[in-house]
């Protein structure tokens, strides 16, 4: 159904093919976030195309909702709807789950919330959550894990850690039923697990090995990057990446900044994902090979040159930092959509400069080049 071949490795930095059902993912990999379907800023599944987007990310929680995964199943699934041709993940909805609701309470069985939008009572566990992935139709299905706030106290995260490992085995169970079933959109959808265990060197590693034991498609590092310092993301990351298999894809969930993504490939990370690039865009904060640039600031009212001399996104092909920063000022959506298109493409591209890197031999020069201009703010 998939395979991964890592093809190269310079330190702990791998270069990777993953073989999945919908096309070919060379890693490491930025993973778009489409949350419902589309990138926030204007930008549709062809355009993530034209600027070299290898994935598109959906949000299960947000499409359950609306339009819901029956009308997505019913449209051929969220390839389909969306027209983006190649691999599409999608998250679970246990994030969405902890962080939107103001109240939830967890069962064995999944969890029992409101819905953020209109109040109606919504239960999602795995079963629930592996029913609407199998709608949605997509690449590889996030298995329902327990987010944990952190800080959290030792005794609940390793609660939340048991409980994530017994979930897991029923989205396992449940997505091999639902795979099997005459009429599934994507009878060959793949299951990552989830490493859970807040920021507990001790839980990480052993809720590695315990779903390592399962021989799914892919594994992820989630409940990082929720506030905790840097730093102790880089070391459980670090206790975490022995433990897990070596001939799978690891995923780190929701990050990160271009600095952190640097990191996390030198500790041995695959992928990546985040609402980063688009959130920051749409609000005039523009990623270049130099640091940060805030596009709004009045020293670009009169400035000709692109967001980044060189850069190859649409964007600064065609339009000045004023143009940009006039458009943005003016409340325009086109605004919106060249910079988010223009972070987008930088994303992508640095994923691709890092695999040229790792493949030459070279990663470690680029790091120490990259890694402490690229989080400068000019």
């Amino acid at each position: 159904m998939s395979e991964f071949t890592v093809l190269k490795k310079d330190g702990a930095a791998r270069l990777a093919r993953y073989e999945t059902p919908h096309g070919e993912i060379m890693t490491p990999c930025f993973m778009n976030v489409a949350t419902c379907g589309a990138i926030k800023g204007g930008l549709s599944a062809y355009d993530l195309r034209d600027i070299g987007a290898q994935v598109q990310l959906c949000n299960t929680y947000h499409l359950s909702v609306r339009p819901g995964s029956e009308i997505v199943r019913d449209m051929g699934g969220i390839r389909r709807f969306t027209g983006f041709d190649g691999p599409v993940l999608t998250d679970s909805g246990g994030f969405q789950v902890f962080s939107l609701a103001k109240l939830n309470r967890i069962t064995e069985d999944g969890v029992a919330f409101n819905c953020h939008i209109d109040g109606h009572a919504m239960f999602i566990g795995p079963r629930e959550s592996m029913k609407i992935q199998s709608d949605l139709g997509s690449t590889i299905a996030m298995a329902f894990d327990e987010c944990v706030e952190n800080p959290a106290q030792y005794g609940y995260a390793r609660s939340a850690s048991e409980r994530t490992i017994r979930w897991l085995y029923a989205c396992r169970e449940e997505l091999a039923k639902l795979n099997s079933l005459p009429g599934a959109v994507n009878p060959e959808q793949l299951l990552f697990g989830i490493n859970q265990g807040c920021t507990f060197d001790d839980l990480r590693i052993d809720n590695m090995r315990r779903i390592a034991e399962l021989d799914l498609d892919g594994y992820a590092i989630g409940g990082l990057a929720v506030g905790e310092p840097a730093e102790v993301m880089y070391r459980v990351i670090e206790a975490v990446e022995p433990f897990m298999p070596a001939g799978k894809p690891r995923y780190l969930m929701g990050v990160g900044t271009p600095v952190n993504i640097i990191e996390a490939v030198s500790r041995g990370v695959d992928l990546f994902d985040c609402v980063m690039p688009s959130r920051n865009a749409r609000h005039g904060h523009l990623f270049t090979h130099e640091g940060i640039i805030n596009i709004n600031n009045a020293k670009y009212e009169r400035d000709p040159s692109p967001i980044e001399e060189g850069c190859g996104c649409p964007a600064c092909a065609r339009h000045s930092k004023a143009y940009i920063r006039h458009l943005l000022k003016a409340k325009e959506v086109l605004g919106l959509r060249l910079s988010v298109m223009h972070n987008l493409w930088f994303y992508n591209n640095l994923m691709r400069e890092i695999r040229e890197a790792i493949e030459n031999g070279t990663f470690a020069s680029y790091y120490e080049e990259n890694v402490a201009k690229l989080g400068r703010r000019i």
